[in-house]
């Protein structure tokens, strides 16, 4: 399902749902294609984002598109000792 056909079906709420298909273009990820698990009660959507993992999402279908910004790791910095 496209996210368009999600806006249309769930309009103007969050909807729980899982990441088929997206493709990278420099530091974000864009979903082309998702399986809507749900629509989500705001007061509700918090949490479920905060438990999601993997390819779970939660968003908001006032959004036009699903794009999603990528971090890069950073490293922990520390001082190296010469073992004499």
């Amino acid at each position: 399902m496209t996210w368009n056909e999600v806006r249309n079906t769930y309009p103007n709420q969050f909807v729980k749902f899982e990441v088929l298909k997206s493709h990278i273009e420099n530091d974000k990820e864009y979903v082309d294609e998702i399986a809507v698990i749900g629509p989500i009660a705001d007061d509700k959507a918090t949490r479920e984002l905060l438990e999601s993992k993997d390819n779970v999402l939660i968003f908001h279908t006032a959004n036009e598109v699903v794009v999603v910004k990528l971090r890069t790791r950073i490293g922990l910095r520390r001082a190296l000792r010469n073992a004499h």
